[in-house]
């Protein structure tokens, strides 16, 4: 499913050329993350309400090896934004913590089987 884009649209008529939210892609490279950890973190998300099902996700991936795990999130739209890393004391709390600010990207298309 391609993504449309306000920008890509024709000029010329007014009734189509109307902001259009797009989503995101948000990529966090947390410090010293093992499987132990993500699951803690994830037990006190969800005891407080917070995890599986933040309005707007569309995807959550964790990948990578033992120590050195990441996440990539989707969401609908820059609005929608969950939880960033400073909202996650959590992340602390277990012995991880961002080694940068996440990365932010506009999804351009996104296809599924």
């Amino acid at each position: 499913m391609g993504v449309e884009r306000a920008d890509d649209r024709p000029a010329g008529n007014a009734a189509t050329h109307q902001e259009v939210s797009v989503s995101i892609v948000v990529r966090f490279s947390p410090n010293d993350v093992t499987r132990a950890k993500y699951d803690e973190v994830v037990r006190r998300l969800e005891e407080a309400g917070e995890w599986p099902n933040p309005p707007g996700l569309e995807f959550h991936v964790l990948y990578g090896s033992e120590g050195n795990l990441r996440v990539d999130e989707i969401w609908d739209s820059p609005e929608s934004r969950g939880l960033l890393p400073e909202d996650l004391p959590v992340m602390n709390e277990v012995g991880s913590e961002m080694t940068s600010e996440p990365e932010v990207f506009e999804v351009q298309n996104i296809a599924r089987r």
